[in-house]
């Protein structure tokens, strides 16, 4: 018993006053808003109740392979927070800053916002692409975003990608995720985690390269999938033509609400917007 942590049994009803309110923030991705739930109790039953969002202080890891709409996602994510005022911290591992920048003026301008100068003022790059140190030692990136958080007053954090960080340590890739996560939860940071799988992992299972270190540890998982049309039947199921990419969203679970269980169609427009359509299922029973 010498070695036992009193500190760490809390009760429930301590541990629930210093909890933060549950709530839903806009991800700027069409359709998927409506995907996440919480319940009440309405005349003695529970009830299902619209999040309006993703849940606010979860840390969500983005997975597919190459193309399916990752960073797409995750850029409407950080645009959609600037504009509303929000400060966000983008984590870029893949693209050095001033590409990316042109990529996200591309997406604020793609989804309306005539004016990016209020989006721009309120999005912090971290170039690890440019920056060695930042990609190959985790407390330099975890310090140096500890800085900008505190500095610029960040609330919302995107990381792309989080599987660049340990692409040569893939056997310690549960290391460095639990590290970021606890980093995040600890500055009540509402993050994206983007994530590459391998392209011979299964296309709709939350794996991700260095195993299933990512979805294990994070609150919430999105599993965007791609597929050619290759036969007939394809053709006759999906209304498209041989040849042709038909692409698929789901959310593989969700520790902090409830959430849409189905298989969705997922379109990426041709101004480069991801935009979440009906399920599968219901696309099918209407063919």
């Amino acid at each position: 018993m010498e070695n036992l942590i009193k500190e760490s049994i809390k009760n429930l009803s301590e541990v629930g006053k210093k909890a933060p309110r549950l709530e839903g923030v806009p991800s700027g991705v069409e359709g998927l808003d409506d995907l996440f739930f919480t319940s009440k109790i309405q005349d003695g039953r529970a009830i299902r109740m619209p999040l309006g969002g993703i849940p606010r202080y979860s840390v969500v890891n983005l997975t597919g392979i190459s193309d399916t709409g990752k960073s797409l996602m995750a850029e409407q994510f950080a645009v959609k927070q600037a504009a509303r005022g929000k400060r966000v911290a983008f984590v870029t591992v893949e693209t050095p800053a001033t590409f990316l920048s042109v990529g996200l003026k591309e997406r604020a301008f793609a989804m309306g916002f005539q004016e990016t100068e209020e989006i721009e003022k309120n999005i912090y790059i971290i170039d690890a692409a440019s920056y060695s140190a930042l990609r190959e030692d985790i407390k330099v990136l975890l310090d140096t975003l500890a800085y900008a958080i505190k500095t610029y007053r960040i609330d919302f954090t995107v990381i792309d990608s989080i599987t660049g960080l340990y692409e040569a340590k893939e056997m310690l890739a549960r290391t460095f995720v639990r590290q970021v996560y606890n980093f995040l939860k600890k500055w009540y940071q509402t993050a994206l985690l983007v994530s590459q799988k391998r392209s011979g992992h299964e296309e709709l299972s939350a794996e991700a390269a260095g195993g299933y270190a990512v979805s294990h540890i994070v609150d919430c998982t999105m599993v965007l999938s791609k597929r050619i049309i290759q036969s007939q039947y394809d053709e006759r199921i999906y209304k498209k033509p041989i040849g042709e990419l038909i692409r698929f969203f789901r959310i593989d679970g969700c520790r902090m609400c409830g959430h849409d269980t189905d298989t969705h169609l997922m379109e990426i427009t041709e101004l480069g917007l991801v935009k979440i359509e009906k399920s599968l299922k219901e696309y099918l029973k209407k063919q």
